[in-house]
């Protein structure tokens, strides 16, 4: 292995030179530098002792003589070279291969047959023919490549040697055809460690290609067990060098064979990481990817390296033309081919450190995508895990990217969220383009389509309708699967707002009726689970109320999420009981779900009194901050009788209208924001006339208001501010003002935290992200945003100012 010490040169080789090498015995004879090993483990293994620190030696300095050697860009021209001309240098590849077979054997023999050789003899002699096996997969790799059938099948008896004869499959026909697109896990994207890497693509090299030989079978109508499955060569090799490793030492040097066969493999990974780390070729229009070319491959052009390891660093050519023997591989400079900062085995040993490894290599990646894709100037969705999972979604994801980092995130995490975008709910919404006489107009009739459907057509009945019919047997399935459904729909949801169908402020009526639809589901299973204990109490029931943003209909994504149960006629410890069920239920539905905040372990499990305990709780002794969240308190579900739902909501009213902690709530209401921000979209929150004061306005009108115009207790601002114009209550021209503020801040804030999580990053996000702001906050223009933000908050501020007084 690669010693990871080594600093490499950062300064990458020059271009390709013009200059040309000519094939002769005398420019070959370098590349039979790598059989100088095999008399070193000969006498290593035939002597031990000192003998073992030749090969050690060899091993030690080959990284150091590409310091002496330097480099090398000539070529050997393809076109003009004969194939005899090659002869001598495919005899060193022959004699490799060769010597590997007859040296490994003669080594096991004298470790484990001939028993001459201590334990520390036989230790290091293992580790020095795990280090020469790594060469198995160059060597290998060069053969299954050839079109002499003696030369693959040769190949595919060295890669068994060390336990992957697979590779001569998965490599000719995945890699190489899906190399640098998403189909291919050989080829990492940036950003991804070599330890997150290594796993899928050592399942990929195994399945894909026993997929691969199956679906070639079946093309030709055979059954998978023919004779002509490569697989059922590959067990015979395999199992004649198992075979032969435990007739020479028994189980436990077959275990240990194995072992190093992994340490082998774990190798060949590492160069297949560095060879195309970060990547890709395009995407073009009709869907294909761009033909690969040089620069699909990282290049280095240190010539002993290149001797020791048959011109493996000229990787970028043998893609470009793989039929290629390893001497005609050419040397692409930095205007063809990425360059690598160091030889192929320095930078092995870096990409175990990933850190160290991304510092070095993502500028490196960052302009060498600039050089060769100046036009690109957004890479996130060739990047992203969504792409790797769902190729075929390619527009879809690159829309998201640009436009809404945070749904970005949900398809990276969940790519499957993108197949709810070949629903027939979705795409009956979404129109083609064309089918009107302008943009203009078939924009709109989008716009009216999702809004009569997500706010009309598919609400709270038809939501359980529809999540009523995914079968489930008890109530840990019932979560599970309202947490699926209300993640496709929050998708779904977040899509249409992304894209001006919807308003943020319309998207959260909807996401709010998904909400409710989950919760009720969820304990609707809990309540049947629970059945098993007994019959619940003869005219009993429980109230099942939400707080806060979900009662009032304007959820947005991370939504807070808070309950309080209320139960009446009937004992008090099973209703107990069956609301901690509930709590836990609504715990584990908060859980990586896309709308709703994780509820934690240490979370209480929500408020539960009975009726009469609510009253007096909240008459008595309840504090300011409680009675201000009953001000947006909505039941959506009952337990047992019906009727505790409309007490509950009564007993609210009457609680809203007589709590000792009223009139505290009111003066805290009125009093002045003194908060001096300048108006703008980071201060929308707490600038004066902003979010926060709009509230503070609504729930002023509720408390001061409510008992005698009991439709001000409707939870939202936006309605409370039309139904007080209405009665009088403010000016007219005050409530439309309020009104068009409360609107606008809705909006803005919930565009914010579809697209951005917090806005905190808004004013360096990238332009369709501030498209998707503006156009959410009803303007085409982000840069006249913040004035209209400013003018809109200072006559607001006056008009709640004077509410106040």
């Amino acid at each position: 292995m690669a010693d990871s010490r080594v600093e490499p040169n950062i300064q990458a080789p020059a271009g390709m030179e013009a200059k040309v090498i000519e094939p002769s015995l005398g420019n070959a004879l370098p590349h039979f530098i790598p059989l100088v090993i095999f008399p070193l483990l000969f006498m290593a293994a035939t002597h031990g002792g000192w003998w073992i620190a030749g090969p050690v030696a060899f091993f030690m300095l080959a990284d150091r003589f590409d310091q002496v050697f330097g480099l090398e860009e000539r070529n050997m021209d393809p076109d003009r070279t004969r194939e005899g001309q090659l002869f001598p240098y495919k005899l060193s590849l022959w004699l490799w291969a060769a010597c590997w077979l007859v040296t490994f054997v003669f080594s096991l023999w004298q470790m484990f047959v001939v028993g001459h050789l201590s334990l520390w003899e036989i230790l290091l002699m293992a580790g020095l023919l795990t280090g020469v096996a790594q060469s198995v997969f160059i060597v290998g790799h060069e053969l299954v490549h050839r079109r002499a059938l003696w030369e693959r099948r040769l190949g595919e008896f060295l890669l068994a040697s060390a336990s992957y004869p697979q590779y001569s499959t998965e490599h000719v026909y995945l890699h190489h055809p899906l190399v640098c697109t998403p189909g291919d896990p050989g080829s990492a994207p940036k950003g991804v460690s070599f330890w997150r890497y290594l796993p899928p693509e050592i399942a990929n090299n195994l399945l894909g290609a026993w997929r691969f030989e199956r679906d070639r079978l079946a093309r030709r109508r055979l059954p998978i067990w023919h004779y002509s499955n490569a697989f059922w060569r590959y067990l015979v090799l395999l199992a004649f060098w198992y075979s032969l490793v435990f007739w020479m030492g028994g189980p436990w040097v077959t275990l240990i064979y194995a072992i190093l066969c992994g340490s082998c493999v774990f190798s060949m990974k590492l160069s297949n990481y560095v060879q195309h780390y970060g990547l890709r070729r395009i995407r073009l229009p009709g869907g294909r990817y761009e033909p690969v070319k040089a620069r699909h491959a990282w290049s280095a052009a240190y010539r002993f390296t290149n001797w020791l390891y048959y011109n493996m660093q000229r990787h970028a050519d043998h893609h470009a033309a793989s039929n290629r023997r390893y001497p005609l591989l050419q040397h692409h400079g930095a205007a063809a081919s990425p360059q690598l900062p160091g030889s192929y085995m320095q930078m092995n040993g870096m990409a175990m450190f990933p850190r160290r490894w991304f510092q070095t290599m993502d500028p490196l990646l960052d302009r060498q995508r600039a050089q060769f894709y100046p036009e690109i100037d957004d890479w996130s969705a060739y990047d992203s895990r969504a792409f790797a999972a769902r190729p075929d979604a390619y527009e879809e994801i690159a829309e998201i990217h640009a436009a809404a980092p945070r749904i970005a995130r949900w398809i990276d995490g969940s790519p499957e969220l993108l197949d709810r975008l070949r629903d027939r709910e979705f795409t009956d919404l979404e129109l083609p383009h064309g089918f009107g006489p302008d943009p203009e107009f078939e924009m709109i009739a989008r716009r009216g389509l999702a809004r009569v459907y997500w706010t009309l057509e598919f609400g709270v009945a038809e939501m359980k309708e529809q999540l009523g019919d995914i079968p489930v047997q008890d109530s840990r399935e019932a979560v599970e699967a309202a947490r699926e459904w209300s993640n496709g729909k929050v998708f779904q949801i977040g899509v249409h707002t992304m894209r001006g169908s919807l308003s943020p402020l319309e998207a959260g009526l909807a996401l709010s009726n998904v909400a409710e639809v989950s919760i009720a589901t969820v304990l609707s299973g809990v309540e049947d689970d629970f059945a098993d204990r007994g019959l619940p109490p003869s005219g009993g029931g429980v109230a099942v109320a939400v707080l806060g943003s979900l009662a009032s209909r304007e959820a947005a994504p991370g939504a807070e999420f808070d309950v309080q149960f209320v139960y009446d006629d009937g004992p008090a410890d099973y209703y107990r009981a069956l609301c901690r069920r509930f709590g836990e239920a609504l715990r584990l539905l908060s859980q990586r779900n896309l709308l709703l905040v994780p509820l934690g372990r240490d979370w209480g499990g929500g408020t539960v009194r009975s009726l009469s305990e609510f009253v007096e709780h909240h008459r008595n002794s309840g504090t300011p901050g409680e009675l201000q969240e009953l001000t947006r308190a909505r039941c959506v579900f009952v337990s047992g009788d019906g009727g505790i739902g409309t007490r509950f909501e009564s007993a609210r009213r009457d609680v809203l209208a007589r709590s000792t902690a009223r009139e505290p709530l009111i003066a805290s209401a009125r009093a002045a924001n003194h908060n001096t921000a300048e108006p703008g979209l980071l201060s929308v929150e707490d600038m004066r006339g902003g979010f926060q004061d709009i509230e503070r306005a609504a729930l002023l009108l509720r408390l001061t208001h409510g008992a005698d115009a009991p439709d001000l207790l409707a939870a939202d601002a936006i309605s409370v501010f039309r139904e007080a114009g209405k009665r009088g209550l403010i000016a007219s021209d005050a409530a439309d003002r309020l009104v068009d503020a409360a609107t606008m801040w809705r909006n803005l804030r919930g565009s914010l935290r579809l697209v951005t999580d917090d806005g905190s990053d808004v004013e360096t996000a990238a332009p369709k992200v501030k498209a998707v702001i503006a156009r959410a906050c009803g303007m085409d223009d982000f840069a006249a945003l913040t004035e209209t933000i400013r003018n809109r908050a200072s006559r607001v501020a006056t008009d709640i100012e004077a509410l106040a007084a």
